[in-house]
């Protein structure tokens, strides 16, 4: 039951019911007050009518005794001296109780002078031994004397209290009955408009459960939150698909590229054991150095999924690395006008031209050449090394499908020429790392042409000069 009643239906109904119900309450109090007050102004004008008749006759000095305006059985009239004795009255009234009258009330008037000023009162009056309350109006005028007098003509309430008590009424029984509908119909709607989100739950719970990552969930016909929540979800689950296949796919490699060179060093080493002349000690160090570089690439590769990036502020001078790759390579030459800085890590940077030197040298024909230089200005500022050598090239195919692991164009080619086909993917997934790219396309000599841009280094001061305004 509290699952129940904690589910997104429950407070959705619960929600609009509460609104609604202040809203009702809000506009049946707004109402019950306007219809007070208008049936209260019509009870004022029907009582200020008759005192003001009354005052009318006794202004031209029409004695108490025939003031004809005073015959109104519905609206009794009392006439009341400075003092607040009464001098004349209806015939069937009894009493009346109202506040105490204003004594000064009609002494600044001229005779036959009627009072501009209507002073209204609540209270009660009984007619022919019947007690009610009634809407007063007071007016005063000089009486047939020539002293002041105050005339209380009244208009019952009855009609007002009785309008508003079945107004009352009527909110009292239908406001229940309204807010029964909206709960009704909101617990209705938010249930057919969340039907789709719970086939979404059940379908990821099965999924869950059977780790079956190609099933989706089922997607509505609509174009609303809903249906984009769907898609959404299929889109992360395809995601996530690709994720774990990539990720199966790099086991099954590694251990694929891993069994070569330990069943090598294995067959070498028991070779040795059983006949020491026999041992192949220079094959059993290169298989060793093979399985070692294996491993770091996967450790590097490891560490670059899990979202390692260079040290922020840390910078490398790219054309002194790139001599420094080239020291130990025969046949590279590279050209760089001066120094080129770019931020990153120095080792992965250094990682990266290894790689890219490595794999030009194994395409090269002659030689291979690398260039360092710096393009553009201020924010779109790159470092641009290119690595081109005179082999056959990259075929405009495969020129994405060479940066993907353990990828290698020519299955023929031997292993120990070839490599693991991870230099490339580590060489673009650190590119990346650094905020930069790094392409293929056709050197000018034939071979391949590798491009590598990166943010050229830029720290406080120097970003604060460039957008410093000139003299």
């Amino acid at each position: 039951m509290s699952a129940r009643f904690g589910s997104v239906r429950a407070r959705a109904t619960l929600g609009a019911t509460l609104v609604v119900a202040v809203a009702l309450l809000a506009a049946g109090t707004a109402v019950l007050l306007a219809l007070r007050s208008s049936l209260t102004d019509q009870a004022d004008g029907r009582a200020e009518r008759s005192a003001r008749a009354v005052a009318a006759q006794l202004a031209v000095g029409t004695p108490y005794d025939r003031l004809s305006a005073m015959d109104d059985d519905e609206r009794p009239v009392r006439i009341v001296d400075a003092g607040g004795r009464a001098v004349a009255s209806s015939e069937e009234l009894e009493r009346i109780d109202v506040p105490d009258p204003d004594d000064d009330a009609g002494d600044d008037l001229d005779p036959g002078e009627i009072d501009d000023e209507t002073r209204y009162l609540d209270g009660t009056a009984t007619v022919d031994c019947d007690t009610a309350s009634y809407r007063f109006a007071a007016v005063a005028v000089r009486g047939p004397d020539g002293g002041p007098v105050t005339v209380h003509a009244g208009a019952p309430l009855d009609t007002e209290r009785g309008a508003v008590g079945t107004a009352l009424t009527a909110m009292l029984i239908g406001f229940p009955l309204l807010l029964a509908v909206v709960a009704g119909v909101t617990w209705l709607v938010t249930r057919r408009a969340l039907r789709p989100v719970e086939g979404i739950r059940r379908e990821m719970a099965a999924i869950t459960a059977s780790a079956d990552l190609a099933r989706r969930v089922p997607e509505p016909d609509t174009h609303d939150e809903v249906a984009r929540l769907a898609r959404t979800t299929n889109e992360t689950l395809a995601a996530l698909e690709a994720s774990v296949e990539r990720q199966r796919r790099f086991v099954a490699d590694a251990s694929h590229e891993l069994r070569s060179p330990i069943a090598s060093l294995r067959t070498q080493l028991e070779v040795g054991a059983a006949h020491p002349g026999l041992l192949d000690v220079a094959g059993a160090v290169e298989d060793t150095v093979r399985l070692q570089r294996l491993a770091a690439d996967l450790l590097l590769l490891a560490r670059l999924d899990a979202g390692e990036g260079p040290v922020p502020g840390a910078r490398v001078d790219l054309a002194a690395l790139a001599r420094e790759e080239a020291a130990g390579r025969p046949g590279v030459t590279v050209s760089a006008a001066g120094p080129v800085e770019a931020g990153g890590s120095r080792g992965q940077l250094g990682r990266v031209l290894a790689n890219l030197l490595d794999n030009a040298l194994r395409h090269a024909r002659t030689g291979v050449s690398v260039t360092v230089r710096e393009e553009g200005r201020g924010e779109d500022a790159r470092a641009v090394v290119t690595v081109a050598d005179d082999g056959d090239g990259v075929p405009a195919a495969d020129r994405e499908r060479i940066f993907e692991r353990f990828v290698r164009l020519d299955d023929a080619r031997a292993r120990d020429d070839g490599g693991a086909g991870l230099g490339l993917a580590i060489a673009r997934d650190v590119a990346v790392r650094h905020g930069g790219t790094l392409t293929v396309g056709d050197a000018p000599a034939g071979g391949a042409r590798f491009e590598l841009r990166l943010p050229v280094f830029r720290d406080a001061r120097d970003a604060q000069g460039a957008t410093r305004p000139g003299p």
